[in-house]
């Protein structure tokens, strides 16, 4: 299991943007375009009275609840969430939020980090002497300065409730998750830190697929869940994810969906928000970010990757949308 999971780290990190996925194609991109770094996870055994503050975050946060049951209540007013063993919930905005075991005043939460001890150095951290409630809580580093329309869609608050048959992948991963935080098993550093990638994908896969439904999932039920189930729109845009680097044109991506130039453009922009070449574009210049934020590929070759004939092409449309130049671009991401 530890060799496998390196392998799907290992590809995630050299292929930012993963390919042949079919309608999932969009999704890994737009989650790849955004992830950096690898994910933080504490575990948290509480018992008693208790409440504890997580301050808002430029990523996004999520806990699995292991064992027990609590509340969580994000700021700016919202809805307080019960949360049961089992459940999985994903603040994809990175809204500040507390988290204890009743809804009631707030303000005696104290801040998440004071809550928090080593627990024998491993992965984990762990306060309290009994089990009455067990979490899982984490973090996932996110560029916010290209985040593509599906991911910041997403509501301040995803729920995904412990339901008998409801998304197995997302509770298998769960399942994975509990097993692997003991430290002292072997390859628990490799495997811990690729589960969470995955746990990742699952949750926006269990958005997607609940909202496309109509089950609540934490908020409004979305406009991308329903551009992936339009079948025009769902060929085109997996066309442009798979091979952006191809001289598309409206009549060629027509045909390749198997419609009329004006019916795609119609069926395309009303869903999409904007006409198929200006996607391309978008993408082709949020694909080039990524690439230049976790590579060292020359720009010749993420030219020739994104669909630009030369770098120097390449150089003035990416100025013209982020106001810098590649080379500048990359060396200000990576601290250069």
């Amino acid at each position: 299991m530890p060799e496998l999971l390196v392998r799907i780290r290992q590809r995630l990190k050299s292929d930012p943007l993963p390919r042949n996925l079919g309608t999932m194609d969009v999704v890994s991109d737009a989650i790849s375009a955004v992830r950096i770094g690898q994910p933080s996870s504490n575990r948290l055994q509480v018992e008693g009275s208790w409440s504890t503050r997580l301050a808002p975050y430029g990523g996004a946060g999520f806990h699995v609840v292991l064992a027990g049951g609590c509340w969580l209540v994000p700021d700016g007013g919202g809805a307080a969430v019960t949360l049961g063993a089992g459940d999985v919930v994903l603040l994809p905005h990175g809204t500040g939020h507390v988290l204890a075991d009743a809804p009631g005043d707030t303000a005696r939460a104290v801040p998440f980090e004071e809550m928090r001890r080593p627990a024998g150095g491993g992965v984990g951290s762990e306060v309290g002497g009994g089990r009455g409630v067990e979490l899982l809580c984490g973090k996932y580093r996110l560029d916010r300065s290209r985040v593509h329309p599906l991911m910041a869609e997403l509501p301040e608050v995803v729920h995904l409730p412990n339901r008998v048959g409801a998304h197995p992948e997302l509770r298998a991963a769960v399942d994975l998750l509990a097993r692997e935080l003991d430290e002292r098993r072997p390859g628990s550093c490799l495997a811990l830190p690729s589960l969470l990638d995955l746990l990742l994908i699952y949750m926006v896969r269990a958005w997607m697929s609940d909202a496309a439904t109509g089950v609540e999932a934490g908020g409004a039920t979305g406009v991308w869940p329903a551009v992936l189930s339009d079948p025009v729109t769902t060929v085109a845009l997996r066309a442009l994810h798979s091979d952006p680097a191809a001289p598309w044109t409206n009549d060629r991506l027509a045909a390749e969906a198997g419609v009329s130039r004006a019916t795609l453009a119609r069926r395309f922009t009303a869903l999409v928000g904007r006409p198929p070449m200006a996607y391309l574009t978008w993408w082709r210049l949020t694909r080039t970010a990524a690439l230049l934020r976790d590579t060292d590929v020359p720009l010749a070759s993420v030219a020739r990757e994104t669909g630009y004939s030369t770098p120097y092409a390449l150089s003035h449309a990416f100025s013209r949308e982020f106001g810098v130049t590649p080379g500048r671009y990359r060396a200000g991401v990576r601290g250069g």
